[in-house]
């Protein structure tokens, strides 16, 4: 009897948190967007929250709005938040509040005009941009007349080219791909006869080792280039620059997710991955040709060392 009183006094003044340690049984909801990397982390992520006990669910939602539905607790988290593709719309829903910053991947990320390093032939003086605009009739087709093309991604990616090309007088008509696929095709089919190509790419993805090349080198990213006209090289316009040459890439999560899923957000809180990993995370989909969730279950048993500590 006196051991019972006893325990019973020492649960009293433990805090919330130590009792309520259990998870939630309703799904942790994780959005799935329209590149590879993202799809199959979101996979990965979600299964070891299944191995933690949780039932997840995945919802396709908008790479930009999925901020707000975070924020809303629509969705329960993001795992791939790029600097250069999505800063504004995340620091937008963290100041209206509902969203936090978990984590920060180890991976640094780039997002810009590039071309695979044949195009060098048609046009030496790259990756200087102003050298790409001398050239811009070497990326001409008959949908662009005497501009050359640029094959920007899919559009609600927000990524300014045409701002860009306004800002920066370019000679160049911007072509939105309708997905992450379709930019592969692309370069595979130029590859083919060593056409001359510029395309959005980014780092990490397959890509880089698949088709060897180069970031174009446009004005240097400061501070409130896309908001200042004074900021950059032409004070009356905005976008007159190039993208971060080092941006984040974080974790986002609803902040109700910590007291719903305590053990998952725990977890989550641990999550990072590297450049190299995320990059064979796509690979797993756009080369080898697996489905989203066989390649996280793949990748996730072929680096147990890697991901099993975050679950301690």
């Amino acid at each position: 009897m006196l051991l019972a009183l006893a325990t019973t006094a020492a649960m009293a003044i433990l805090p919330a948190t130590t009792l309520r340690a259990e998870d939630s049984s309703d799904a942790i909801v994780i959005p799935i967007h329209n590149w590879s990397s993202q799809i199959v982390m979101s996979h990965a992520i979600g299964q070891i929250f299944e191995g933690l006990g949780n039932s997840v669910e995945y919802v396709s939602t908008d790479s930009q709005a999925v901020y707000e539905a975070v924020r809303l607790g629509d969705a329960t988290l993001e795992v791939e938040v790029w600097e250069g593709a999505f800063g504004a719309s995340f620091q937008a829903a963290l100041e209206k509040g509902g969203i936090e910053d978990v984590a920060t991947h180890n991976a640094i990320t780039r997002e810009d005009w590039w071309y695979p390093t044949w195009t060098k032939e048609a046009c030496p003086g790259l990756p200087d941009w102003k050298a790409l605009n001398e050239c811009a009739k070497a990326f001409a087709t008959p949908e662009t007349g005497e501009k050359g093309r640029f094959l920007g991604g899919p559009v609600d990616w927000l990524k300014h080219d045409q701002e860009k090309v306004d800002a920066l007088g370019m000679n160049f008509v911007v072509v939105n791909a309708g997905s992450a696929a379709a930019l592969w095709a692309e370069i595979a089919a130029a590859e083919k006869n060593k056409t001359p190509i510029v395309v959005f790419n980014w780092t990490p993805n397959f890509a880089e080792a698949v088709w060897p090349g180069e970031f174009v080198e446009f004005p240097k990213w400061e501070e409130g280039c896309d908001k200042d006209p004074k900021v950059g090289p032409h004070a009356d316009k905005v976008y007159d620059c190039g993208n971060p040459a080092d941006g984040y890439l974080k974790i986002a999560a609803w902040t109700g997710m910590k007291d719903k899923w305590p053990k998952a957000y725990a977890t989550l809180q641990k999550v990072t991955f590297t450049n190299p990993q995320i990059a064979e995370m796509a690979k797993l989909v756009d080369v080898d040709g697996m489905e989203p969730e066989d390649a996280a279950a793949a990748w996730l048993k072929a680096n147990e060392a890697v991901w099993k500590p975050w679950t301690e």
